[in-house]
């Protein structure tokens, strides 16, 4: 977070901050091959914000060209890796001054609202900077003791080229979380930002570039999924960093399958949060309220599926009913408000139809009705679906909105047995004011984070990440960076 207070900021003003409307490639600003462009839209507004290249493929061979000559010319990959996390801290520096600016673009683009760019989207991606700035000097091999005589050691070193292909929901966080170890460990970058949601993306090639990252290290492509496609497939790309549904990513997992490229991905998830009889149930219904409607729902770790002991489920249920309709939503650029808007129309309408559907199916609907009225963006007020069925779509399938499901339980292995009972396993999290419940149950939770009296407790020193249908790899933490290197063993004859 800046160190000083951020100004007002207002949808005008942040289009004053926005970074030039190019591709950046090998250090310039260019323009696509074809000159198509792609119109970025205000999600609170419906209104253009501004236009940026649409990348085909012969755009994307110019940048993995760049990332590719950037790598094999050693600058950067044999660069001290002091050096380099030298450079990772003048960016921390740099995105530190430029802070309020930074959260000012991203709420305008991604409709999040601007306390929580200003508190926690910007304040991640400099802390991100900042650990893996100074984990880069702990990059190391380490001399190995053999039967053979010879002098035998291993070195760490980087992969090469990396895709980093990232989502709408947390651009500037899900970027910096690929783009801050993968140059700590001397990887250059070509970086498909979401369609929808670029313009922090432009922003921080600026501040890399004038941290000192040589040209060529981090490049920046716009455009959909034709572009991302070319991206996936070009020989020149080592690795593949993927964030988004898990539906793209099997499509990203075969086709880096084809040439064998490294893969990290990081998909989608249906996170349960388990209210025990035993937890402080005021605090357990805040968490509750804070796990599903945080960046309106669109948060691959969102607490969506509530599980609640019975005998506290009705008076549960009635609090959450009752508190839905006073969450502020509105304006992203209101101090007060909460809920922003979605993304844009698509995601608006996908959460629309789960609920028409829930409707028709006779589900218990309670807090609000979906859709706002016409002319009010795309936002969506906070819904909950009480008494649904394990096997329904509303359990089953991430709606990726804010939209709550509510279970019963009576036992400790039930809630465990309907909390583990989905194709994914991202996140859970439990309420309770039993330690060694919390232990138990959090050791036989399938998931690759679990969260006890809380939710989104996140923290860059900790890795996260999936398991089942929610991906494979971790970010942040020391594992991140591990992802973004390669073991090398040399043996030396002594003989």
């Amino acid at each position: 977070m800046s160190d000083t207070a951020a100004p007002a900021w207002n949808a005008e003003k942040a289009r004053a901050e926005l970074a030039p409307g190019a591709l950046f490639i090998g250090g310039q600003w260019v323009e696509a091959t074809s000159g198509a462009q792609r119109a970025i839209i205000d999600p609170a507004t419906g209104k253009q914000i501004c236009t940026v290249p649409d990348a085909g493929a012969a755009d994307i061979e110019r940048a993995t060209l760049a990332a590719r000559r950037a790598f094999d010319d050693g600058s950067w990959a044999t660069m001290n890796p002091r050096d380099r996390g030298r450079i990772l801290l003048r960016a921390a520096d740099l995105l530190r001054q430029k802070a309020a600016a930074f959260a000012a673009v991203e709420s305008l683009d991604v409709g999040k609202p601007i306390t929580f760019t200003t508190l926690v989207d910007i304040p991640t991606a400099i802390d991100l900077f900042e650990y893996y700035g100074a984990l880069a000097s702990g990059i190391e091999g380490a001399a190995r003791s053999t039967r053979i005589p010879a002098m035998a050691y291993t070195r760490r070193e980087p992969i090469g080229v990396v895709a980093a292909i990232t989502p709408f929901n947390f651009p500037m966080i899900l970027s910096t979380s690929k783009i801050a170890p993968a140059l700590a460990a001397g990887n250059t970058i070509v970086h498909k930002p979401a369609e929808e949601t670029p313009l922090s993306a432009l922003l921080l090639a600026q501040v890399l570039q004038e941290a000192g990252v040589p040209d060529g290290v981090y490049n920046v492509v716009t455009g959909g999924a034709p572009a991302g496609e070319a991206l996936l497939r070009d020989p020149r790309v080592d690795k593949i960093a993927f964030t988004g549904s898990t539906q793209v990513a099997r499509i990203v997992a075969r086709t880096a399958a084809e040439t064998l490229k490294k893969l990290t991905i990081e998909a989608g998830g249906k996170a349960a949060n388990i209210i025990f009889a035993d937890a402080d149930i005021p605090a357990a219904i805040g968490t509750a309220i804070k796990a599903f409607v945080f960046n309106t729902g669109q948060f691959c770790m969102a607490g969506t599926r509530l599980l609640v002991e019975r005998p506290v489920y009705e008076d549960v249920l009635a609090a959450l009913a009752g508190a839905c309709p006073h969450i502020p939503i509105g304006d992203p650029f209101a101090a007060s408000t909460v809920i922003g808007p979605m993304a844009g129309l698509r995601h608006r309408d996908k959460v629309q139809g789960y609920l028409d559907a829930a409707k028709k199916d006779g589900v218990r609907v309670l807090g609000g009705n979906g859709t706002l009225p016409a002319g009010a963006g795309c936002f969506v007020s906070p819904v909950i679906l009480a008494d649904v069925a394990q096997n329904s779509r509303y359990v089953q399938e991430e709606i990726f909105g804010p939209v709550l499901t509510v279970q019963p339980f009576d036992t400790e292995d039930e809630a465990v047995a309907l909390a583990n009972g989905t194709p994914y396993g991202l996140a859970a999290g439990l309420q309770t004011g039993n330690v060694a419940r919390a232990h138990r149950v959090a050791a036989r939770l399938h998931a690759g984070i679990v969260w006890v009296n809380g939710w989104a407790m996140l923290d860059v020193a900790m890795p996260f990440g999936g398991c089942k249908q929610s991906g494979y790899g971790r970010e942040t933490g020391p594992e991140g960076l591990d992802e973004y290197l390669q073991t090398k063993s040399v043996i030396v004859s002594l003989a």
